[in-house]
């Protein structure tokens, strides 16, 4: 990203909120420390819910060392892993009354050096308490960073690095801040508001979320031509041999034809044969069944010499 584009963005933010501010409630920066130290994995809404019970009780580190891990509890139990910030929290008050005579240290090193207080609620202090220009690198701006283009970087320490090398020095002071809450509450993790996002077309990032309203109101494309039904055809018919076939391949067609007719001719010839030797076949039988149902034929009378009669006597 160019110089000219990423001044563009933060001059918009600054337009749009002028004097961002920390969603942790707070109002000394032993508060902020505190508030802070609490709101490691924890929403900035459950830890305003916990301070609001606490800060009222005890907001000076005198006083939350006085309550110990057990009077503390009962005010952070609502919060993720309160347990370890309870003992995180005391001992930090412990240090700051041996240390620092109960003050909150503006310089990292001594920030860093006390329980439950890492790099970026260092920065965080340093820059809200104290208006240091550090840059607190959290998983938003972290993420903004990187999908915009503003200061892209593989781990935390190089994006915040970018980012105090890049900023314009103007800016420096509130970076911080717009670019949590542009991570926050327009470029979300699962769906960015692209379509309601006021840097959207300074934004380098490559999928965008398209505008709904925009999508409805694009005309649609025409559409295609309806495919054109072929014709019935006989199953029965005979299949006409392509006209565009070719020399050897019509000859080869054609040749294919004549030998199935001729199969075909062979096949009746044979079959008239088979039938005329059925009928002679039959004509036999039936002729010897006549001759057997015939009567036996008389003998014929024998021949030789006439039976001689006798002479009948008279009376002399």
């Amino acid at each position: 990203m160019n110089p000219a584009r990423r001044h563009e963005i933060f001059r918009r933010w600054r337009e749009a909120n002028p004097h961002p501010k920390s969603d942790l409630e707070y109002t000394t920066p032993f508060e902020l420390l505190v508030a802070v130290i609490l709101s490691a994995q924890a929403t900035d809404k459950g830890v305003n819910a916990a301070t609001h019970r606490l800060f009222p009780v005890a907001n000076t580190p005198a006083a939350i060392a006085a309550l110990g891990e057990d009077g503390l509890a009962p005010y952070i139990q609502t919060i993720g892993l309160w347990r370890a910030k309870a003992k995180n929290v005391v001992a930090t008050c412990r240090l700051l009354l041996e240390r620092h005579g109960g003050a909150v240290p503006a310089a990292r090193e001594a920030l860093e050096s006390l329980p439950g207080v890492g790099r970026k609620t260092a920065n965080v202090v340093l820059n809200i308490a104290f208006g240091q220009p550090t840059i607190a690198v959290d998983t938003h701006n972290f993420r903004v960073a990187n999908r915009t283009g503003i200061a892209p970087g593989r781990t935390v320490e190089a994006v915040e690095r970018a980012l105090v090398k890049v900023v314009p020095a103007e800016f420096m002071h509130h970076a911080h801040h717009w670019l949590i809450l542009h991570g926050r509450y327009t470029c979300k993790a699962q769906k960015p508001a692209c379509p309601d996002c006021l840097i959207s077309d300074l934004c380098e990032y490559r999928h965008k979320t398209p505008d709904p309203l925009a999508e409805a109101a694009a005309p649609r494309p025409a559409a295609g031509k309806a495919r054109a039904k072929k014709p019935a055809t006989n199953p029965s018919a005979p299949k006409a041999v392509p006209a565009t076939k070719t020399g050897a391949t019509k000859t080869a067609a054609v040749q294919a034809t004549a030998t199935q007719g001729a199969a075909t001719g062979g096949a009746a010839t044979r079959g008239a044969a088979t039938k005329a030797a059925v009928t002679r076949a039959a004509t036999k039988t039936a002729a010897t069944k006549t001759a057997a149902t015939r009567p036996a034929a008389k003998p014929p009378a024998t021949t030789g010499p006439a039976p001689v009669r006798k002479a009948a006597r008279r009376g002399t």
